[in-house]
């Protein structure tokens, strides 16, 4: 009689996978506590929490921007805990990283700020003068111009990049980011400093970018009903740990107060007046 058992199928490995993680600064601070949290490659997650709730450490350990202090980190399943040198660089190479601030290089026109990202594949402009992005090949060129196409600002290509909106500066941070050719997406408060009509553009080119070339998407906000109107799962964090993970059908008033506590006017404050 022939065995008939199947084997059973491999799961697909965790984009992210981080077990009893914990940050203590110098200071004594603990940012993470015992945190444990798993993202697939088919996940936008929303991360909630006051400030000082542990949210903006928790995606710098994971982008290793910061040292864990204790417990295991892994990145498509490789463990990345205790990396250094070389090893950490080619690691934040495959995670895009958008900042509330977004730290383009100003003086630089849009096309140029993009074409900075690419450095990492091209050992031999190192650690030289942003001006060499000038002398990047045509199709490097053309393949940063596809980027800002994706993000809907082509057409600002040759801007400096400090005669844009805040809004517009964002979405050539996220074509930066998407100029690495990223295998995660990180995004520490992107809209904090936005406008309503801006910080909508910017979620929704986070979400095409998630949804066309199926990349994680992992988002620090403080607003709930941008982190329930785009998250596919809603993580709440409260004094570095996480206290409640759930669908955004399932975030209610009372895990809401739970998460903010008595800040909770900071779950919906107010966006920028303007960008």
């Amino acid at each position: 009689m022939h065995n008939t058992t199947r084997p059973a199928a491999r799961l697909p490995v965790p984009a992210i996978r981080a077990h009893q993680l914990n940050k203590i600064y110098p200071n004594g601070t603990r940012a993470v506590s015992d945190v444990s949290l798993t993202v697939h490659t088919n996940e936008f997650v929303s991360v909630i929490g006051s400030s000082g709730a542990g949210k903006s450490s928790l995606l710098r350990c994971i982008n290793r921007l910061i040292r864990p202090t204790s417990g295991t980190l892994e990145l498509f399943g490789e463990d990345i805990t205790k990396i250094s040198g070389r090893h950490i660089r080619q690691v934040r190479g495959k995670v895009g990283m958008i900042f509330q601030q977004f730290n383009l290089v100003r003086r630089l026109s849009v096309l140029e700020n993009v074409l900075v990202s690419r450095l990492r594949f091209n050992s031999s402009f190192i650690g030289h003068c942003c001006t060499l992005v000038r002398h990047f090949s045509r199709n490097e060129k053309e393949f940063a111009f596809e980027c800002l196409q994706q993000v809907g600002i082509e057409h600002l290509a040759f801007q400096r990049a400090d005669t844009l909106s805040g809004g517009q500066q964002q979405r050539v941070a996220i074509a930066r980011a998407l100029a690495q050719e990223p295998e995660i997406f990180l995004a520490d408060e992107p809209i904090a400093s936005l406008d309503p009509h801006s910080a909508e553009v910017v979620m929704d080119t986070l979400m095409q970018i998630h949804e066309t070339r199926h990349i994680p998407v992992l988002v620090n906000l403080h607003h709930i009903d941008f982190a329930t109107r785009y998250g596919k799962r809603i993580v709440g964090m409260r004094k570095g740990k996480i206290i409640h993970d759930v669908p955004p059908s399932g975030l209610t008033d009372d895990l809401i107060t739970d998460i903010y506590g008595a800040r909770i006017n900071e779950a919906f404050g107010e966006l920028a007046a303007c960008a």
